[in-house]
């Protein structure tokens, strides 16, 4: 069955501008850390916090980390998120779940096109049903249930829907969103980290507030494979997001 992509911000750093403001401030100050941290509960954090950014001082900022429950993406697509190290993952086991009936993301270019549609989807049929055929002769052959479903789940696609919970700070927040929500990245990955990005601008709209591909703040990087909409993406990431926190 078909799944639909769902992120959910389950927990954050309580008031992490602040926190990483007081991180940032203890780096320049004399003071001791109560005199630190009772002059950013009085101050308007907002300039100090761009300033930080644009000067390129960003290990204070991974004092503030971001839980994230995602569901409705592929093992294709989780293949991708793994891949950013500095973050903490916990995904569901093909080993203890039962797959026979397991959900799937279909392209877009398939299920806009009626017959690859359901090509598509007689396949992930035909999958279900011979996974479910090897479990059962694993089992009748003497294996436990979750040895029989550890092996046949080796027959399973990228197509098939993980869940994943995952948690990361906010540097390398900035550093996924760079990459992961460029024109160029991945459908899928790029629909994940919007989706992130949205959730993460609620409660921190100042570390956030320019995150993006790296043509909304400059030169885009990729030469000649940029898509070249760079002034359509930076529309994109300026205007409407800032409509959009409002």
């Amino acid at each position: 069955m078909k799944t639909e992509l769902k992120v959910l911000l389950t927990g954050h750093t309580p008031e992490a501008e602040k926190a990483i403001s007081a991180a940032a401030k203890l780096c320049y100050s004399p003071l001791g850390v109560e005199d630190v941290l009772s002059s950013v509960e009085k101050t308007d954090n907002n300039a100090f916090l761009r300033g930080l950014i644009a000067a390129g001082h960003l290990s204070p900022i991974e004092h503030a980390s971001f839980t994230f429950a995602i569901e409705g993406i592929s093992r294709a697509c989780s293949h991708q998120l793994v891949r950013h190290r500095l973050a903490s993952y916990s995904q569901q086991s093909q080993r203890y779940v039962d797959e026979k009936r397991f959900n799937y993301i279909i392209p877009r270019s398939i299920e806009d096109d009626d017959q690859l549609k359901i090509r598509f989807e007689e396949l992930m049929g035909h999958i279900q049903k011979s996974y479910q055929d090897l479990v059962d002769a694993l089992c009748q052959a003497g294996h436990d249930i979750e040895n029989a479903r550890e092996d046949a789940r080796f027959i399973l696609p990228n197509a098939a829907e993980t869940k994943i919970v995952m948690t990361m700070n906010a540097r390398e927040l900035l550093y996924f969103f760079s990459l992961r929500l460029c024109n160029r990245a991945q459908w899928e990955i790029r629909a994940l980290a919007y989706a992130m990005l949205r959730l993460v601008q609620r409660v921190a709209p100042v570390i956030f507030e320019r995150s993006g591909p790296p043509c909304v703040t400059g030169k885009c990087p990729e030469g000649s494979k940029s898509c070249g909409k760079a002034d359509e993406v930076r529309q994109k990431f300026t205007v409407k997001d800032k409509e959009d926190q409002t």
